[in-house]
């Protein structure tokens, strides 16, 4: 079992594959060129033809259960308990991230300390050497998540949504500054500076929002429908989380 799907896994299991946009690295010093062909990061699932039960981003976008955001007043980031180590193996939800993202394969030491390794941040098709340039960005910021579904959750779940090791889409490593940028907003506020991730980036959104049945507002959906235009065969597999 993969790192990222060794904890948490009763969350269940999302894949979400892109074709038909984004920037397809074929060795871990290539640099990213014209958006032709698939994003595909470290951990994620990619196949020129989709995966055979995945439904087109627009039938995706579709499912997304329209309705307006809670009061973000009562947001609390400490209500979402993060990083957890779930199977007490001395690394916890971010370093298991860092480990199944790097495109070139990192060193584990004593209590989990990460040396060498490489990774993409596909938000701005930055490589870096160094984990701790990377920040692990909440697809759906938890901020968000709580506004669009959480605030009725138990703890434990929204401690299951923050470490969620049980999909590749739900966290992402990517530089500091992008994910500090996006900081708690949606598509309609936010996108990846990259224009060759806005296809992988809608199929994250909408694949998260759905695993874990999380609304969406007006201004959101009309993004994402616009993305959907840009993206025409961009396709999402999913399994809801418990």
């Amino acid at each position: 079992m993969s790192p990222r799907r060794h904890a948490f896994v009763s969350a269940g299991l999302l894949l979400a594959t892109v074709t038909g946009c984004g920037t397809a690295v074929t060795s871990e010093d290539a640099k990213p060129t014209t958006p032709t062909t698939t994003t595909t990061p470290a951990g994620r699932s990619a196949a020129p033809g989709g995966t055979p039960d995945g439904i087109p981003l627009a039938k995706a976008v579709a499912q997304l259960r329209a309705a307006e955001e809670a009061d973000r007043d009562g947001y609390d980031r400490t209500r979402f308990k993060h990083w957890a180590d779930a199977d007490d193996d001395a690394c916890d939800t971010r370093s298991e991230v860092l480990i199944d993202e790097a495109v070139k394969a990192v060193r584990q030491g004593e209590d989990c300390e990460l040396t060498g390794g490489k990774w993409l941040s596909y938000y701005d098709e930055v490589t870096l050497t160094e984990a701790s340039g990377l920040d692990i960005d909440h697809m759906v910021p938890l901020e968000e998540a709580w506004a669009s579904g959480a605030t009725g959750w138990t703890d434990e779940r929204r401690e299951a949504y923050a470490n969620d090791l049980g999909a590749e889409r739900s966290l992402v490593a990517v530089t500091a500054r992008t994910n500090r940028s996006k900081g708690g907003k949606d598509p309609a506020r936010w996108l990846p500076p990259a224009t060759s991730a806005h296809c992988t980036y809608a199929v994250d959104w909408t694949a998260t929002k759905l695993r874990w049945d999380l609304a969406a507002n007006d201004k959101e959906l009309t993004v994402l429908n616009k993305l959907v235009e840009d993206c025409p065969d961009a396709t999402v597999s999913l399994k809801p989380a418990a």
